[in-house]
């Protein structure tokens, strides 16, 4: 019997011939990834006296959630983090200007296949996309991590989804996912990894596989891969002369269940308050007028997904009534964007183009709403709460369906355009 992609990797990080789901294993980790949460986690080690960390060069840290810092505290605890950073010597901190963590370090060359990255965020899942195990832990985990180079986990059953058919015009890799919550819910995969396969995802870019990875995490899994191939390895050629494993599945794996998708059928998407799996297609959505709409974070804030709105807004405005952020994920996203004129076309629709991070995804700041109003964004959560006022609305969908809902004021089918 063959073992899936999550087995293999903890197979090999915790030095053991073979591991099966169900088992217990202490694991060796390759890379650990901190954010704005390194201030909670230096607070750990400050007080269990940590000196130095296991290994500074296998550590990346950023600020991207409270990017620009709106209160006091933030702006304190941005210190405490750039403390932290000197204290321990970090070869890799990238500050308040590179953009979202989950962005960023793929294209800095950090993600490799066969990795187990572990990261003070639920949507270290994203690096799945690459073929590495992308985990999210808490601060305790990370301090121990940090100090240790370890941790343990749990091998999980691995479901696999084979997405086979053509993906009609408009319709995009956030739609395919968000399927999926809508026709099994939030609790399909928990702590279970995901193997993405079929045709379709292979034809998918980086950028596509990346969004589905990420969203992953709201369906419960512990990881979410897809098999690293050449569209990979010709990222990673530019990015890194670090030497990778990239691992497979074995033909005859064992899965937990295999679901079979096709999505030549499928049309555009849409979850409604105040749950990822609360989904309706565009088809049946009567007319709901938005406020603000949202085309960003580490879900969809890439080039591929700025590049998609502007050409379904075109030479079309804003709705007057309607607030529109924009916000690449990453500095190199941005310097894209604007190479390519995307960014001009979107400012000149009546967009506001915002600085890279997580603006108001996580309800930090920057575009939050008020009690009344409603929002569709192209983000990953859309809790009560998640962006404001607890009295507020949040739909979310791909960025063409938000691009056109910018325009039209109200949810709308982006095939329209």
């Amino acid at each position: 019997m063959g073992f899936t992609i999550a087995e293999k990797i903890l197979a090999r990080a915790s030095g053991k011939k073979s591991v099966k789901p169900g088992h217990y294993v202490t694991a060796n980790v390759d890379l650990a990834m901190v954010h704005d949460s390194m201030a909670e986690v230096y607070d750990i080690l400050l007080r269990t006296g940590v000196k130095r960390l296991w290994d500074s060069s296998k550590v990346v840290c950023l600020l991207d959630h409270w990017n620009l810092p709106p209160t006091i505290r933030a702006a304190e605890n941005y210190k405490k983090v750039r403390r932290a950073t000197k204290k321990f010597g970090m070869r890799y901190f990238y500050g308040q200007s590179a953009g979202i963590c989950h962005q960023v370090l793929p294209e800095r060359g950090h993600i490799l296949p066969g990795q187990l990255v572990v990261g003070t965020d639920s949507h270290t899942i994203t690096y799945g996309a690459f073929g590495a195990a992308g985990a999210g832990i808490g601060f305790s985990e990370m301090a121990y991590v940090l100090t240790t180079g370890k941790l343990w986990f749990k091998v999980p059953e691995t479901l696999k989804f084979n997405i086979n058919g053509i993906l009609p015009r408009r319709v995009m890799s956030k739609d395919i996912l968000l399927h999926i919550a809508g026709k099994y819910s939030v609790e399909i995969a928990q702590y279970k990894a995901i193997e993405f396969s079929g045709q379709t995802s292979k034809e998918m870019s980086l950028s596509s596989r990346m969004t589905m990875s990420n969203m992953a995490a709201e369906i419960g899994a512990k990881f979410a891969f897809f098999e690293p191939d050449e569209k990979v390895f010709g990222c990673l050629k530019e990015r890194t002369k670090e030497r990778f494993h990239p691992i497979k599945a074995d033909v005859d794996a064992s899965y937990e269940k295999i679901y079979d998708e096709n999505v030549s059928t499928l049309e555009p998407l849409v979850a409604f308050p105040f749950s990822v799996d609360n989904v309706k297609p565009i088809s049946k959505i009567g007319p709901i007028k938005i406020d603000q709409a949202v085309l960003g974070s580490c879900t969809n804030g890439r080039l591929e997904d700025l590049r998609i709105a502007a050409e379904v807004i075109g030479r079309r405005k804003i709705h007057p009534h309607v607030r529109m952020l924009v916000i690449p994920a990453s500095a190199q996203v941005y310097q894209d964007a604007i190479q390519e004129g995307i960014l001009s076309k979107l400012v000149e629709s009546g967009a506001i183009i915002c600085n890279p991070s997580c603006g108001p995804c996580m309800g930090a700041h920057m575009g939050l709403l008020a009690s009344g109003e409603v929002c569709i964004a192209s983000i990953n959560r859309n809790f009560r709460g998640r962006m404001g006022s607890n009295e507020a609305e949040l739909y979310l969908a791909s960025p063409a369906t938000v691009a056109a809902s910018a325009v039209n004021g109200k949810i709308s089918d982006p095939r329209a355009f």
